[in-house]
């Protein structure tokens, strides 16, 4: 089998409502579609949605990058991810975002060509159920309560909370949802590197009383080395998020004992080989990890799901931006249920189609 060729394509859909963090406001998903074809007639499908802020990325630099790559695999056997996923980085350093969507079809193809779902190719197992907290974005304290109260009348029992503005402020926030929501639904903050290094230590210890699960990136990832002396101080415990891209920075951090957990990103680690590798690091200390992403459609987020049943160690899950759009334009993958529940089908591979409709009209590009 050889990869005959790869087509890319633009794919924006409105958001609901705008998507705030302290980081950034989006309106539409801006995913990448990639579509790998091969000799046989098998077609791995793969899907990233560049974060300028956290990978620095655009769909234009995508486009630019995905030729650069597409050109150096065709004729190359798509079963070989190893060699696959070395070659993009012979080509190009980081571009973490556009490697992800490769990789991603790389293993829908391979799990396509075994005859089985991802999950089982990867060696994992059904054996838990998988619930997604719902995402609050950062904004007035009085709609951020109103957002969060809706998210528990929808029937979510785990929250997350962007936050990241002013510090004191922040603790407004999250007292005012924990007082509106209740004792019985867990709260996640998430400060995307928004707080100063004093703030932040200062900020969590006046959280101390909300019984927050985590708060996430509090301070500038390339401060990471003042995480061990906040992680030490804090009364809430620490995940590492934008200052973990691939393994090597996983190891660093979990070495210098910078966290308590770490959030694992496909756009970030470049996809799903790599990311095993940062499971693997983490199952050796017995840390757990979240698996989360940025907006794109359910894809992504199902070949998030089939990850999570690899490992015991994938405990928390940040699966909710397919929510947020107001058009699916994914057949089959992961389905969402009661409380935020998802699961998956037995279909090989990821088991989903990207609906033709929305890649009709898209920008577009082809190599072969």
């Amino acid at each position: 089998m050889k990869i005959v060729s790869v087509e890319l394509y633009h794919v924006c859909v409105k958001l609901k409502k705008p998507f705030v963090t302290s980081l950034s406001v989006k309106e539409y998903t801006n995913s990448i579609f990639v579509k790998i074809k091969t000799s046989s007639d098998l077609v791995g499908l793969g899907e990233c949605c560049p974060t300028a802020s956290i990978n620095g990325e655009t769909h234009e630099t995508c486009f630019v990058v995905g030729r650069m790559i597409a050109k150096r695999f065709i004729g190359q056997n798509p079963l070989d991810i190893d060699a696959n996923v070395g070659l993009m980085d012979q080509v190009i350093y980081g571009n973490t975002s556009i490697k992800s969507a490769f990789d991603i079809a790389l293993y829908d193809l391979a799990a396509k060509a075994k005859g089985c779902p991802l999950y089982e190719y990867l060696g994992g197992a059904i054996n838990k159920r998988i619930f997604t907290d719902y995402t609050v974005s950062l904004g007035p304290v009085a709609e951020m309560v109103q957002d969060a109260v809706k998210v528990k009348d929808d029937g979510f029992k785990i929250i997350k909370i962007k936050v990241g503005g002013e510090g004191k402020e922040d603790v407004k926030r999250v007292g005012a949802i924990r007082k509106a929501v209740g004792a019985d639904i867990e709260l996640r903050i998430d400060a995307n590197q928004g707080w100063g290094v004093e703030e932040a230590l200062a900020t969590l210890i006046a959280m101390k009383d909300f019984d927050i699960a985590y708060c996430e990136e509090p301070i500038k990832r390339y401060k990471f080395d003042m995480l061990p002396s906040i992680r030490e101080k804090s009364p809430i415990k620490i995940m590492a998020d934008e200052s973990v891209l691939d393994h090597y920075d996983a190891h660093r951090l979990i070495n210098t004992g910078a966290c308590d957990y770490i959030n694992i990103k496909l756009g970030k680690s470049a996809g799903i080989y790599k990311a095993l590798k940062i499971i693997k690091a983490a199952q050796k200390i017995g840390m757990k990890l979240q698996l989360g992403g940025f907006v794109e459609s359910n894809l992504l987020f199902t070949a998030n799901c089939h990850l999570a049943h690899t490992a015991d160690c994938c405990s928390f899950y940040d699966f909710d931006s397919p929510l947020f759009a107001k058009e699916n334009p994914i057949i089959g993958g992961m389905k969402y249920g009661e409380h935020g529940e998802i699961t998956l089908n037995d279909a090989p591979g990821l088991g989903l189609e990207i609906d033709e409709r929305y890649l009709k009209h898209a920008n577009k590009l082809i190599i072969t």
